[in-house]
């Protein structure tokens, strides 16, 4: 009877020590940053994972918060096809809708799109032909290189992904983010190195509603635009998407609710041209309309604000994120800015950036790149919007990555070809955790500006 306790004691501890070890065994195959929650990690199911023509593997990190430090806890499950959000909508920040973020919906791959869009970028060759000379050309190559010196977690991502929109729109919302500011171009229009994408709109609105984030609109410049086109332009917005319930209207001093259209390089057309859209008697005005707004026009240099103004826009905003490169994205500029704008009753949208480098496509360029200073770089824009009291602060960007604006979570990453940076020694999530703190501290200094 000893003898046979003997053996069941050794066969017990041979079982546990056997279970121990694979237990060890697969949470090495875990990938980092996941909590102990998960052992088996998305590297043993594929399914929970995107490849991209069998080389990088994307998966979506688990963020909780205790690996966070008390950022919002995120449930995700598998769907069909893709990653599946969901967020338990008491778990995420409430949605602030005077932070505008300005996002970019034209990347694409081959397993959406049948090739990569934008993430091939060409290298742009500087203006000087003898500049020009000294540097590279070509085009990048993904997906272990792309037109970016970041490279996003979600890997070399297409816009049409139903999956990355709502990872997108739910790192959105945790960063408390209420409107985000679409790039847009007219049906079957697209800029030089795009495709057509306002067949996407729809979807994007139907996954920001899902989150309560609203979409505006960011009207890029395209070819043959004037004060007619925008008219038409306009009234296809309003009279396709103004119905929705994710479409972004704001609520005037006086009551009114208006959709808001800001316009990028507005300054290319004369105010002249600009007021027959945009002054009541103007030939073809848009005012008292169905389709009236609020037009906010890019403020670049000095002489642009009285332009803006002649032109008949309702505000302007700075867009750039390189303090120090414009008038207008000077940072010590904007309470002059602010006070211009006030006495000639125009709002006035400051533009915030965590940083930016361009030279991953203009490699010429980098005596524009502006440092992250692990963050610093960032609360500072923050802190000159804050004072300057605006109403409303955009952020350039959710993830326009060829000029490295994003705050789009990036990992780091080494190719053959390629080092990129990166947010390190902090999370990825640093950038969403920065603009959810100062969405917080908006709104309280808004309350006491108001009262």
């Amino acid at each position: 009877m000893a003898r046979f306790r003997r053996k069941t004691c050794i066969t017990l501890i041979g079982l546990i020590l056997c279970t121990f070890l694979i237990m060890i065994f697969l949470k090495s195959l875990r990938p980092e940053g996941t909590s102990f929650g998960n052992p088996f990690g998305l590297g043993l199911f594929p399914q929970l994972s995107r490849l991209e023509s069998g080389k990088t593997q994307i998966h979506i990190q688990e963020d909780t918060a205790a690996t966070r430090g008390g950022s919002t806890n995120i449930h995700k499950n598998t769907a069909r096809g893709g990653m599946h959000f969901e967020a338990k909508p008491e778990d995420l920040p409430v949605p602030n809708y005077n932070l505008h973020v300005f996002y970019y919906n034209w990347y694409g791959n081959p397993q959406f799109d049948g090739k990569y869009i934008h993430w091939d970028h060409p290298l742009l060759p500087h203006w000087d032909s003898k500049v020009a000379s000294s540097f590279p050309r070509g085009r990048h190559s993904p997906p272990d290189d792309i037109g970016s010196n970041f490279y996003p977690e979600l890997g070399a991502y297409s816009s049409r992904d139903p999956s990355v929109i709502e990872a997108h729109v739910l790192q959105l919302r945790t960063a408390a983010v209420g409107v985000l500011a679409l790039s847009w171009y007219p049906p079957g229009m697209k800029d030089d190195n795009g495709e057509p994408t306002d067949e996407l709109v729809l979807l994007i609105m139907d996954i920001a509603h899902k989150y309560q984030v609203k979409v505006t609109f960011h009207i890029e410049p395209y070819k043959g635009r004037d004060d007619l086109s925008m008219f038409n332009n306009i009234k296809y917005i309003v009279e396709k998407y103004g119905d929705h319930p994710a479409f972004y209207r704001y609520k005037t001093n006086t009551g009114l609710l208006h959709p808001l259209f800001y316009v990028y390089d507005s300054y290319l057309i004369s105010p002249e041209m600009w007021a027959r859209l945009l002054k009541d008697t103007g030939q073809h005005s848009i005012r008292n309309t169905p389709y009236d707004g609020i037009f906010i026009g890019l403020l670049v240099e000095e002489k642009h604000k009285t332009g803006i103004l002649t032109a008949g826009f309702d505000g302007m905003y700075t867009y750039f994120a390189t303090n120090g490169f414009s008038y207008g994205s000077s940072h010590r500029n904007w309470k002059s800015i602010k006070r211009f704008c006030d006495s000639k009753n125009l709002m006035f949208i400051p533009s915030v950036g965590p940083g930016y480098i361009d030279t991953s496509i203009r490699p010429w360029n980098f005596h524009n790149t502006r440092h992250r200073i692990n963050g610093k770089y960032y609360e500072t824009a923050l802190s000159a919007a804050l004072e300057a009291r605006t109403d409303i602060v955009s952020i350039t960007s959710f993830n326009e990555w060829h000029e490295g604006t994003q705050i789009e979570k990036a990992v780091p990453k080494t190719s053959a070809l390629n080092t990129y940076q990166d947010y390190l020694p902090h999370k990825p999530s640093i950038y969403l955790d920065i603009t959810r703190k100062w969405a917080e501290r908006f709104t309280k200094e808004r309350e006491k500006w108001l009262i």
